[in-house]
């Protein structure tokens, strides 16, 4: 895609799942990737996978709930690469349990990561972004944020902030040359999901999905990185403060 080559990208969360499938993605189109991840084992073998085949990509080990930790992780991605023009927001973590079983607790952990994560990261990569007067953002967030999602309120909660979030600092930065846009997937097959999916009822709530999406299966990490590195690349540039859902047709909005 237009654009692409030679940037450099931030993916948070890309040691695994989709932010993986991200980074390989990013990488192939000649971006220089900087994997943000606490996983450092995983993501050093991403890394390794990347350069193998002539990428170039680093391991900025980080817990993006920890805002000095970030700002250490995003210097030193400068250090090797140079400033990150693109930033992919991927982290994310959940356990389904119904609300009312919920405890304060469980949902510091939720909100520490889910919206703070993405606060602290997008706040110190927005800063360089405005000052250079270019950049571009995806926000991954998820359906939960647009229509809810049973076992997941708090989550949820988060994800909704982040479309809003997205959506109000878009219109933000759009002077100072900046776009932001949200992608949301739908039921995906990756770890969240699978611990969802533990225990005797698993196998039938799996196949209750697949029977609700119009395209009769879960979504796989490789589903997402086409539109993210549409978004992020030129042939994209009058697009901003969007919310686009990557569900199989689950969710349709218009």
């Amino acid at each position: 895609m237009r654009g692409l080559k030679d940037r450099t990208v931030l993916v948070t969360g890309g040691a695994n799942g989709i932010g993986a499938a991200i980074a390989r993605r990013l990488a192939q189109e000649g971006c220089a990737v900087g994997i943000l991840d606490l996983d450092a084992a995983t993501g050093e073998t991403l890394v390794s996978e990347i350069k193998a085949v002539g990428g170039r990509a680093s391991l900025p080990a980080v817990d993006i709930t920890d805002y000095d930790s970030v700002a250490l992780a995003v210097e030193s991605f400068e250090a090797s690469f140079g400033p990150p023009v693109f930033l992919v927001n991927n982290a994310g973590w959940d356990r389904a349990q119904s609300f009312l079983e919920t405890t304060p607790e469980f949902w510091r952990k939720i909100v520490a990561i889910n919206l703070f994560g993405p606060l602290n990261v997008n706040h110190v990569v927005l800063r360089g972004m405005a000052a250079r007067g270019f950049g571009r953002v995806v926000n991954i967030a998820s359906d939960a944020g647009r229509v809810g999602s049973s076992g997941e309120a708090v989550y949820s909660a988060c994800k909704g902030g982040i479309i809003a979030f997205t959506k109000t600092v878009a219109r933000e930065l759009v002077g100072k040359g900046v776009i932001l846009n949200t992608v949301c997937p739908g039921p995906t097959d990756t770890a969240i999901l699978r611990s969802f999916l533990e225990g005797p009822d698993g196998a039938r709530i799996a196949e209750g999905l697949k029977r609700a999406i119009p395209m009769r299966r879960l979504g796989v990490p490789e589903d997402y990185p086409g539109l993210v590195a549409f978004l992020l690349s030129d042939d994209a540039a009058y697009i901003t403060g969007q919310t686009i859902s990557v569900s199989g047709g689950l969710t349709m909005h218009g």
